[in-house]
């Protein structure tokens, strides 16, 4: 790679495929001269019957959403014969920009665990490579691991798996959370990776006392430049650094030295007293299905929706959050269902922007055109032309505008 400088390490609470990451992606890729060679690792999701549809899917995302094409590392676990193993090796040997996404944390650990991607992977970030580790791949890098399935799905006990602690040679002995501000569970709390209030503090009661904890707002990306030793913070939300009791939030757009997070800095607030919420019972781990081109259906509809007729938009939006809700009855894959969430909650965002960028009645969004007529229409009255003036008023009058001439000029109105 031309570039001699360290490289990056991006974590990012969720959405890495969908519109609000698309920025972060092209922002990073930039940084590279040449062209830089980006791949997306499969091993967190490869005990999934959908994992070659993840890898597709992150493959057509950045082909079509970042302008850039990406290559796929297959190590879907260690047991995979040994020229494919020596395959994903050499290729992520090769990588400048590596995507590590959804799937089970602890068992991407598991794979991972007495094989050179972890070395492969530290090595390629000091010579200057990004890695990009997302929702379950974030949850990996620290010092400790959140099974979220073991302990979500299954009921399993309170407890940390051992983490590839790739952070803690930057200095950061630290845990990294995801879905920090999850809200998916309506009635029940799955803030803090769905662990819920209650539960993380117990979590976190059980860290030694010298690990902290980084929770990352979902749609968010926490970069980690390690040329500079800064960190800034993109996307939608906000970025949490936890130690005991105390807390401090980096919001979107911040930049601040690395060392901040190492725990020697002294410019922490004590944390916000959060609402303690019901925890919930262990779920089903759900099959998959065959639902996504649905979703895929409704999210052209909502994009056609948008510029065609409002209402057909409003339609595709109702229609995904009741196929999602049927999805649970019939127990679909479980990270179908999470991107499902994630791509309902982006279109709502992207509904938010549209209406905020419109006009705030119809009055406005007429006024500047009615105004050029209506100087148009005065002129030609200066100048004794009243066929002319006379066509401007029967045609705004055919568009329901009523045009009154008075003493001091004219003034018009929306005809109700």
């Amino acid at each position: 790679m031309p570039s001699k400088k360290k490289g990056l390490i991006v974590l990012m609470g969720s959405g890495e495929l969908t519109a609000t990451m698309v920025e972060v992606h092209k922002e990073i890729l930039a940084r590279y001269s040449g062209f830089p060679r980006a791949f997306f690792l499969d091993t967190p999701a490869g005990f999934q019957l959908n994992a070659d549809q993840l890898s597709q899917r992150a493959v057509e995302y950045f082909r079509l959403n970042v302008g850039y094409p990406m290559e796929v590392i297959s190590f879907k676990s260690k047991s995979v014969p040994a020229t494919e193993r020596e395959q994903a090796f050499r290729r992520l040997k090769e990588a400048d920009y590596v995507l590590v996404g959804p799937g089970s944390p602890t068992y991407a650990i598991r794979q991972w665990q007495e094989t050179p991607i972890p070395e492969i992977l530290e090595l390629r970030i000091e010579e200057g490579a990004c890695f990009v580790a997302a929702s379950a791949a974030a949850l990996t890098i620290g010092r400790f691991t959140l099974p979220v399935y073991e302990i979500y799905k299954v009921g399993q006990e309170l407890h940390w798996v051992e983490g590839l602690d790739i952070l803690g040679h930057l200095g950061l002995n630290t845990v990294v959370v995801p879905h920090w501000n999850n809200a998916e569970g309506g009635t029940h709390d799955t803030r803090f990776c769905f662990m819920g209030e209650g539960r993380f503090r117990k979590l976190e009661s059980m860290l030694p006392e010298d690990v902290s904890v980084l929770g990352l707002d979902e749609h968010t990306a926490c970069i980690i430049d390690l040329d500079t030793e800064e960190i800034s913070i993109k996307g939608i939300g906000s970025v949490t650094f936890r130690h005991r009791a105390f807390e401090r939030t980096f919001l979107r757009g911040e930049r601040f030295p690395l060392r901040v997070l190492s725990g020697r800095e002294g410019s922490v607030i004590p944390a916000a007293q959060l609402i303690e919420m019901p925890a919930s019972g262990p779920m089903p781990v759900p099959e998959e299905a065959g639902f996504w081109d649905s979703v895929h259906a409704l999210e052209v509809a909502y994009h056609k929706g948008l510029d065609a007729d409002a209402r057909d938009a409003a339609n595709a939006l109702l229609n995904l959050d009741r196929i999602i809700w049927q999805a649970h009855q019939d127990k679909e894959s479980p990270e179908f269902i999470s991107q499902a969430r994630e791509l309902f909650h982006e279109l709502i965002v992207i509904l938010g922007v549209r209406l905020s960028s419109a006009p705030e009645s119809c009055y406005k969004c007429l006024e500047p055109l009615v105004e050029e007529l209506l100087a148009s229409r005065a002129l030609y009255k200066e100048n004794k032309q009243w066929l002319e003036a006379d066509v401007i008023r029967d045609c705004l009058k055919r568009a329901k505008i009523e045009v009154d001439d008075t003493q001091n000029g004219y003034r018009w109105r929306l005809r109700t």
